[in-house]
């Protein structure tokens, strides 16, 4: 059975696995990683440090892809969550308690978090007989266990950043994993939380792409953006690609702006 993307139609949704099927970073996985045994970390200020530092590795990612920077690989997301941990601790910390941090961080062992929608989401697309599958720049190791933890079945994994293949945003994995799915680009729908390198560099690839932004970090975008998997049926029947509009002029960017 198909799906509704505005007047075509889908065969397969291909999902980012971080943050989209499985929530990564939170206040709570930082606070695991590292303060396991407190002070408490701020909700608030860790959610803004994180925001920032998606927007950080969004940029990076997307420069990578267009040749203004080396492609983001496996060390590059490494240095991204440490970063992203120096954000959240307000200062660098030093280089062996930041590599320890990481590396807790890629493999929790405390509670994983789970979002609601998922299951719920998963099920409709199962019912309807449409395939699913996951992409990830995570270690393939960490993408298991994440799913594992989280409830949800290894199998939906179909590349990952230490695969033998092209990690994404090339646009090669974006390719392949629509191969896996047994289906043309142009008949998957690719759902993403970062809008540069998730959502853009899948249509680079030949696939309609939503931007799934449960963080509210992509307010300007206007089309095909949705905050909760519960209305994706209805997101993708409205079809149209997100594009990111400065004020009210609507010029779509071509390069993410600069972080301020």
């Amino acid at each position: 059975m198909t799906l509704s993307y505005g007047p075509h139609e889908v065969d397969a949704v291909l999902l980012d696995l971080d943050d989209v099927l499985v929530p990564f970073q939170t206040p709570a996985a930082w606070q695991w990683a590292w303060r396991p045994q407190g002070p408490v970390l701020g909700e608030r200020r860790v959610k803004a440090a994180v925001r920032r530092a998606l927007k950080a590795w969004d940029r990076r990612r997307w420069q990578g892809l267009t040749g203004k920077a080396p492609p983001a690989d496996a060390e590059a997301l490494r240095e991204h969550l440490a970063n992203a941990l120096a954000t959240v601790a307000g200062h660098p910390l030093p280089l062996t308690e930041t590599e320890a941090v990481v590396r807790r961080f890629l493999r929790p062992a405390s509670e994983v978090e789970r979002y609601e929608d998922v299951p719920r989401a998963l099920d409709r697309l199962r019912s309807r007989g449409v395939k699913v599958g996951t992409l990830t720049p995570l270690p393939a190791d960490s993408a298991r266990w994440l799913l594992h933890r989280c409830g949800l079945p290894e199998t939906l994994l179909l590349g990952s950043g230490d695969g033998p293949g092209p990690c994404v945003p090339d646009r090669a994995a974006f390719r392949a994993a629509a191969e896996a799915l047994g289906a043309p680009p142009e008949r998957v729908v690719y759902v993403g939380d970062l809008f540069w390198s998730d959502v853009r560099a899948a249509a680079r690839a030949g696939l309609p792409s939503v931007l799934l932004d449960r963080r509210d970090a992509w307010p300007k975008v206007l089309t095909g953006r949705l905050t909760t998997l519960d209305v994706l049926e209805a997101t993708l029947a409205a079809g149209g690609s997100p594009s990111e509009t400065e004020g009210t002029e609507g010029e779509e960017r071509s390069d993410p702006p600069p972080l301020h």
